[in-house]
Formats: C-alpha cells, structure tokens, sequence
C-alpha cells in the first residue's frame, strides 16, 4: 500500500451506484486542500489545488458505464417496459418484491414518505456522506451511456439528461472507437444543492398510497431535476455510445464492457477509448508533476 499513490474508479451499471457510495466512504478532506476555493465549482482545479484523497490515495478518474445514475423510475428509464403506461405504473411497487431494499432505491421509494430517497441524498453532501465532495475530488469524471438498444438503463439515466436535452445522436463513430459516437464536455453549473422539499414529500406520499401514472411522473419529475441540480455543479465528460449498426445491437447494456469477448466484442472500440482516455490523463497527470517538481 505504501507505493500507492493514486487512484480511479472503473463501473459498469449499479456498481456505477455502488462505487460514488463507496468513495464516499473512503473520502476523506485532508492534506491535497492547499487555501483555494472549495467551491465544488472548482472540482476542475489541478490536483494540488483540490481537496481530500479517497482511502488515503490521489483520485484521478472516475468512469462509469451505462450506469442509472437518476434511477430506473419514470417514463422509459427502464427500457424493456418499452414505455407502456400500465408496466411502469405497476413497477414501483414490485421492484421492492422482487429486488428489496436496491429495487426500492432505483424506484426512488425507499425511505419514510418525509424523508429524501438514497439517490437524491447522493447528489449533494449530506448525513449519509460527502458523496458530491468525493465524487469533486476527483480530476476528471466520465459517463459512457447507450443512446440505444440498452434495455437495463436509460440513456438520461445515464448521462444525467433531462429528457429535452437528448438530441438525435451521430451515426457514425469517431476515428478509431467503433460506436463511440459524440462526447460533451460539461462544465460544473452554480445551482443549489438537491432538496427534498415539501412538494417532494407530497408527491412522495401520493406516489406510495396510490402507483397512478400521474403521482408516479410527477414525483420522478420532482427528483430527477433535483439530482440533476446536485450532479451538475461538478464537471463531467459524457460519452455517448451507440451500438445501432452491431450485429446484435441489443446486447447494448453488456457490449458496452465486452463482458464476453465472444458474444459482447461490438463494445471493443468503448474499452479502446476508455483505456486511451485513462492513459491519456495519466500522462497529463505525470507532465503536471514533472512541472511542478
């Protein structure tokens, strides 16, 4: 342990959710905070200038991979219910049956009716942990996201989107990443942090005493703009990824890691970019010592 020195996160799907939770565990605000600002506006400051390590180590990236970083609730966040009104009303409340305590937190209703669900709680800072200061005290953070053929995740899901803000995608790949298709770099934006105000809590407790397709819109509309609002104010690279022209394009969720070199190989071009991105930042990384030395 003691030649280690930094450190960066690599998930794929809910280990995306598992992994900002863990950090938040491990996060602790130390020696890296040298008096600049910490406005989480500036998580985009070189790392000498930000603050606090995860376990102890220097964190660098933070990459996940079709993960459902608004949850599964809401119209066609769950894919394979192919937007149909009446399976993604009855959803909410079978999601708790049948995946228990993780069901009931990607729908959102975990919790007391007065009391913020887990995933919104994880877009600020808050008495469960620093999840937004240790997701900032990384250097560069990246969603790869399906816009297509993903019947697990959402695309707005896992981009951090509204739904306004999806756009048709390229077709076509950028050079040398098969099905690679665009990437946006997005700023940290100033806005409050994520509340659970009352309007939340009513649409909450609606939303559990009667699973209407009203009730259940309006309180996911509620939270998705809430966690959008925390995630946003850290600057994030977005990659979309489109497996529209592979053989089985349906197999989106599970190519988009090459989870069987055999049958999942279409998402070859993904890994490619992720280890060239990883590299790439490494190499900043060293220059920047090097600089500074």
């Amino acid at each position: 342990m003691g030649s280690l020195k930094r450190i960066s996160f690599l998930a794929h799907s809910l280990g995306g959710l598992f992994a900002r939770y863990a950090i938040a565990v491990l996060y602790s605000e130390n020696a890296l905070y040298t008096g600049q600002s910490n406005d989480l506006a500036d998580s985009t400051l070189p790392c000498s200038a930000r603050r606090g390590t995860i376990a102890g180590l220097d964190p660098i990236n933070f990459v996940t991979l079709a993960t459902p970083h608004l949850g599964v609730r809401g119209r066609k966040q769950l894919p394979f219910l192919w937007g149909i009104p009446i399976l993604e009303r009855l959803s909410p409340p079978m999601a708790s049956i049948l995946a228990g305590l993780t069901g009931s937190q990607l729908f959102l209703t975990d919790g007391k009716p007065d009391k913020p669900p887990l995933l919104l709680g994880m877009a600020s800072d808050c008495e469960d942990g620093k999840f937004l200061s240790a997701l900032g005290a990384f250097r560069c953070r990246t969603f790869y996201a399906n816009v297509s053929y993903d019947h697990i995740v959402g695309w707005r899901a896992s981009s951090i989107r509204r739904e306004k803000e999806l756009v048709k995608p390229p077709r076509r790949s950028l050079d040398g990443y098969r099905h690679v298709v665009a990437i946006e770099y997005c700023p940290p934006i100033s806005s409050d942090c994520p509340h659970f105000h009352p309007e939340a809590a009513k649409a909450n407790e609606a939303a559990q005493n009667e699973h209407s397709m009203q009730n259940t819109v309006e309180y996911h509309e509620i939270m998705e703009e809430e966690m959008i609002h925390g995630l946003q104010r850290l600057g994030w690279k977005k990659v979309d990824v489109s497996f529209h022209s592979a053989f089985w394009p349906f197999f989106a969720h599970d190519n988009i890691h090459v989870k069987n070199e055999w049958f999942h190989n279409a998402g070859a071009g993904v890994m490619a970019h992720v280890v060239d991105s990883l590299k790439q930042q490494e190499c900043f990384l060293l220059r920047l010592l090097a600089c500074s030395s």
